[in-house]
């Protein structure tokens, strides 16, 4: 009988040794969370995501975290599908109990998740490209990339200093594609320019010939720009060179800004323009560029940790990750709300992406500034000159 007495007094010990454990590592450990594309059809944006992540994840926690507390980050692979993304999404917020959310690699995923943590109240720091993740305003929903809008925007801009004004758009049918096209119609008045062509291709064609013969046979084309992610641009460009049209200029936007985009298109990238981050031409901004320092010290980083080149997409990540970190410092809470208050009231960071300047109206924070216009030259980004 003592016996027993005694064993039921060292199980309840033991039983509340390990709550008190746990009770202490909750203490000083706060989690956050990520739903992202690693594998599937968008895992050349979501892989260096989720790379981006871990590694400054290991490296703020390797410095002490965050006021005093480490982050636990807590990864979902969603493999591009919007539907398991909104289970992961309600995983994180229901079992895991995140306080903020860094993630979305796709415009499709991010849309999907939306409502789940705007109901949760938790911020949610989307990676995903296009306007309609912040426009209108939702108050738990920010983002880090530039948009459609803005690359549109950006091009036209670009077009408008050649003369060129007779465009042809050949668009992705996929969330971002079908959203930066509807965009550049909207926009395309304001830059004086007019779509004379207008075609488009799902994301599972291989082969997009017979929509570029059209555009080719229009009367009047001055360029042609291809609102898209994934390999659908880099065939679109083989295409293009293979039906000799590259004495047409050619644009793509943002959404392939990343060395496998060059790397699949070969030969035939050659020439074409596109607006991007400062970070794929860190090494030939000038000395008092403000992002200097920000993108080339990111690079280094990542391409010594990973053996692989830097993209845009996990440029993203780091700004989305260090937004919401100064947030964190600032609020000096772990408190969702709190949290949130202060990723809004972002000023002046210097990111991959640009300089941010959040508000309660913009919570995206960037400007047209934070575009360079690249253009491929020998297979690699190079800045094109202005009036160029």
């Amino acid at each position: 009988m003592k016996s027993q007495t005694t064993l039921k007094m060292m199980l309840a010990a033991g039983a509340f040794s390990v709550a008190m454990s746990h009770g202490a590592h909750a203490q000083d450990t706060v989690k956050i969370g990520s739903v992202l594309s690693v594998t599937g059809p968008a895992s050349f944006l979501g892989e260096p995501e989720d790379k981006t992540l871990r590694l400054y994840v290991d490296k703020i926690n390797a410095a002490g975290g965050v006021a005093g507390k480490k982050l636990e980050l807590v990864i979902y692979d969603d493999g591009g599908d919007a539907n398991k993304a909104r289970t992961f999404a309600t995983r994180l917020v229901e079992d895991d109990e995140v306080v903020a959310m860094v993630g979305g690699t796709t415009t499709g995923t991010t849309m999907a998740m939306i409502p789940v943590f705007e109901d949760a109240e938790i911020p949610f720091i989307s990676l995903a490209g296009a306007i309609e993740v912040i426009d209108p305003v939702r108050k738990f929903v920010f983002k880090t990339p530039h948009t459609d809008k803005m690359a549109c925007e950006k091009i036209f801009e670009d077009l408008k200093k050649r003369n060129l004004t007779k465009i042809g758009l050949i668009s992705g049918t996929d969330g971002f594609g079908a959203s930066m096209r509807a965009q550049c119609v909207k926009v395309a008045p304001n830059y004086g320019m007019e779509i004379v062509a207008d075609e488009n291709y799902s994301p599972r064609d291989s082969d997009m010939t017979a929509q570029l013969t059209k555009i080719k046979n229009t009367a009047g084309l001055q360029a042609v720009v291809n609102p898209g992610f994934g390999q659908g641009p880099a065939i679109v460009t083989r295409n293009y060179a293979q039906l000799g049209m590259n004495t047409i200029p050619f644009y793509q936007s943002h959404g392939v800004a990343s060395k496998s985009f060059i790397d699949l298109a070969g030969a035939a990238a050659e020439g074409v323009r596109l607006p991007a981050a400062a970070l794929l031409v860190g090494d030939k901004l000038p000395a008092n560029d403000p992002q200097k320092k920000v993108v080339t010290e990111y690079k280094q980083a990542y391409e010594a940790a990973t053996k692989q080149p830097v993209s845009t997409f996990g440029g993203h990540a780091y700004d989305g990750l260090f937004i919401l970190v100064e947030a964190m410092k600032r609020a000096n809470s772990t408190n969702s709300g709190k949290i949130r208050d202060e990723i809004e009231k972002t000023k002046g960071f210097v990111g991959t992406g640009g300089i941010v300047n959040m508000s309660p109206t913009d919570h995206l924070g960037l400007d047209l500034s934070a575009f360079r216009m690249l253009e491929i030259k020998g297979g690699d980004w190079n800045l094109v000159a202005s009036g160029s």
